[in-house]
């Protein structure tokens, strides 16, 4: 009996196997913003006591469900503790995947995980293919728990002596859970609404703590599985591990020196503060645009180049199989070592004694195209509609398509029109990349049956 529920739920998600695992991926997302909109219209989850209306409700559930960060009203000045949980487990179950939870469900009841299964755990973890996924699974539920617990532990002990026992201890465990899946919520409102960590910029700790959480939920489950097997041999570590690592820390890196000489002399970002502020808020930049959404500094502040840099930042974003979105740093390394091949004039794509297929190849210039297509009609629809910069309107798509979540300041006061186009294009940015990968994933490779003449075409 104690199960019943649990076990209704699995006969119900049972009846929908026979739906592309894709459309399975579309629908579990939906589900958790419906029901979360509609929890969120109850009085009991705003401060006046009021239902807030639909479109706030929708915004703010999608953005929490896929992990993006952007917000129409301050979630602590605004939502009351049960409007304020509600948005952590959206934001839980969106960076988890839902249905990677059903499974895990299944596991602990000791059920057969079935193919179509494995691919949605498949396509919710961004992984690449379904070798050894039940393990990854078990392995990164253990390792948020861990990891998140520990984050919440230490962000604790730095909010108890302002917020108290009560207070700090909830501001630690959803900060941690909101850093880890890259989704950029906070609950520090009462320092002065949609400010986010700005007035914590010179506290090391918050921002370090912070800091490693964003990185370590961005970098992927099956590079964890990885580190695991071999931290003892490094030289072990696949060529998609490294691959990974490598381009992190450079993006990392790369993005912070960036950061550091644009922005130091700026008075509205680093300029007023000392050189190891300016360093510790830099790095922290560098890596919060990679899918998180916190702010220490004030987006609105940066210079031109700086917004620029942004959106490119934020449309390669973390890794596969993590709760970061965007292009995914394996899809750009891919992208890179295909430029260097035609540059050196190499049909094949090589790298260290490996070819990278070509069909590995064509999904990456795929996806980056049809990112690419969504950003820059996004960016020109809303500095249209609402008349807008266009660096300024680039950003925000970039911010809700990548699921990042920092805002140059002008998300609430977009129009309704603005506001829906956001909303579709933080779902697509999660879901439809998802749905992209899975469905390619569980597509069968056919052979031509026909071959056509070769076309010759000018090309630059």
């Amino acid at each position: 009996m104690l199960f019943y529920p649990v076990q209704a739920l699995r006969r119900r998600l049972s009846s929908m196997r026979n739906l592309n695992p894709a459309r399975i991926v579309v629908v579990s997302f939906g589900i958790i913003i419906l029901v979360g909109t509609l929890l969120l219209m109850l009085p009991i989850s705003s401060r006046d006591g009021q239902s807030t209306d639909l479109v706030t409700c929708l915004f703010t559930a999608t953005s929490a469900s896929c992990v993006t960060g952007l917000i129409l009203v301050d979630t602590w000045a605004h939502w009351t503790l049960f409007g304020q949980f509600v948005i952590l487990v959206m934001i839980q179950l969106g960076g988890l995947g839902f249905m990677t939870v059903i499974t895990t469900i299944s596991l602990a009841l000791h059920r057969r995980i079935g193919l179509s299964e494995r691919l949605i755990m498949v396509s919710t973890l961004n992984l690449n293919d379904m070798d050894g996924v039940v393990r990854v699974v078990r392995h990164a539920l253990l390792g948020t728990l861990l990891v998140e617990g520990t984050g919440a532990v230490v962000l604790s002990l730095c909010f108890f002596p302002e917020f108290g026992l009560a207070g700090g201890l909830w501001r630690g465990i959803f900060h941690a859970v909101s850093a880890f899946c890259n989704a950029g919520f906070d609950l520090l409102g009462s320092r002065g609404e949609f400010t986010s960590l700005i007035s914590y910029n010179g506290n090391p700790v918050v921002l370090l703590t912070i800091l490693c959480l964003i990185v370590i939920g961005g970098l992927g489950f099956f590079v964890w599985e990885d580190l695991l097997r071999h931290w003892r041999e490094p030289k072990r570590l696949s060529f998609y591990s490294k691959l990974v690592l490598v381009m992190t820390g450079a993006l990392i890196l790369g993005g912070a020196v960036f950061f550091l000489g644009v922005e130091w002399d700026n008075p509205a970002t680093l300029g007023s503060m000392p050189w190891w502020k300016k360093l510790l808020n830099a790095l922290f930049q560098s890596v919060t645009l990679r899918t998180a959404g916190f702010d220490s500094i004030g987006q609105g502040g940066l210079r031109d180049s700086s917004l620029a840099m942004a959106c490119i930042l934020m449309l390669i974003g973390g890794s596969s199989g993590s709760t970061a979105g965007g292009l995914k740093t394996s899809t750009v390394g891919v992208l890179l070592l295909t430029m260097r091949a035609g540059l050196a004039g190499r049909e094949e794509v090589t790298i260290r004694k490996r070819t990278i297929s070509q069909r590995r190849v064509m999904t990456a210039l795929t996806l980056t195209i049809i990112v690419a297509v969504l950003f820059l009609g996004v960016a020109m629809t809303v500095s249209l509609a609402d008349e807008v910069p266009f660096l300024a309107a680039a950003f925000e798509a970039a911010s809700a398509l990548a699921t990042v979540g920092v805002t140059v300041g002008i998300t609430p006061g977009l129009s309704l029109f603005s506001h829906m186009i956001l909303i579709v294009v933080m779902f697509l940015g999660r879901v439809g990349i998802m749905s992209f990968s899975v469905a390619f994933l569980a597509r069968r490779k056919n052979a031509a049956k026909i071959r056509y003449p070769m076309a010759d075409i000018m090309i630059g």
